[in-house]
């Protein structure tokens, strides 16, 4: 992450006194260490893991026993391909082919396969990767979460994303009257489009000059 795009955020959680979240598939230390030295709230791993804004970590941890055991199946299964990575996460096992894309079908039948033999948990299918989540939350159900607690709550709620799994964060912007923003090309519930990071960055910017200048005339 640029030190351009991190002072963008500072600016906008200074403008609306903590409330900007990160809603993720990765998990929260992850997203520390991108963003560090500056800390915000943040969803990760689809939901199964938040920060809020006070600092309390939320976590179902229910599934963690048979994604282990989901873990070294799928691994002995790949063990003998190159180019595939498997990245273990808090509540989550990912199998990302992004290197070999010839693999895709390959992928998904064992995932699927995996998914048949492992009780509680859901996939999901991202760019290039796979995922086997214990529970049913979403990026949505982060959302709403955030959306119920301060500072978030009574605002106008902002989301943009650029990933399949980002849908179910704008099925609930909307259900909230909020802006939905799908960054780069393809089907989407969201109401806005950025067409790449570039733009999404160039608007997120002008709008904490905006308001910056407000505040100053105010």
């Amino acid at each position: 992450m640029s030190d351009a795009t991190r002072s963008i955020l500072e600016t906008l959680r200074a403008q609306t006194q903590g409330a900007v979240a990160i809603v993720t598939g990765r998990d929260i230390h992850t997203i520390d260490d991108f963003l560090s030295p500056l800390r915000l709230p943040v969803a990760g791993v689809h939901g199964l893991t938040r920060r809020d804004a006070n600092g309390h970590v939320h976590a179902n941890d229910a599934h963690i026993a048979t994604l282990e055991r989901v873990h070294a199946l799928v691994t002995r299964q790949i063990e003998r391909e190159t180019g595939l990575f498997i990245e273990r996460k808090t509540a989550s096992l990912a199998l990302h082919y992004r290197a070999r894309p010839d693999l895709a079908a390959m992928c998904a039948d064992l995932m699927d396969d995996a998914l048949a033999q492992a009780e509680g948990l859901v996939l999901r299918r991202g760019k290039m990767v796979l995922e086997l989540t214990g529970g049913h939350a979403s990026k949505g159900t982060a959302i709403a979460a955030f959306a119920d607690e301060p500072p978030f709550a009574g605002r106008t709620p902002i989301f943009a994303g650029d990933d399949v799994t980002d849908e179910d964060g704008f099925i609930a912007i909307n259900a909230l009257q909020g802006l939905s923003i799908k960054v780069g090309a393809g089907a989407t519930a969201a109401r806005f489009r950025a067409t790449g990071t570039g733009e999404l960055l160039a608007w997120l910017r002008a709008t904490a000059e905006s308001w910056g200048r407000q505040e100053r005339h105010d």
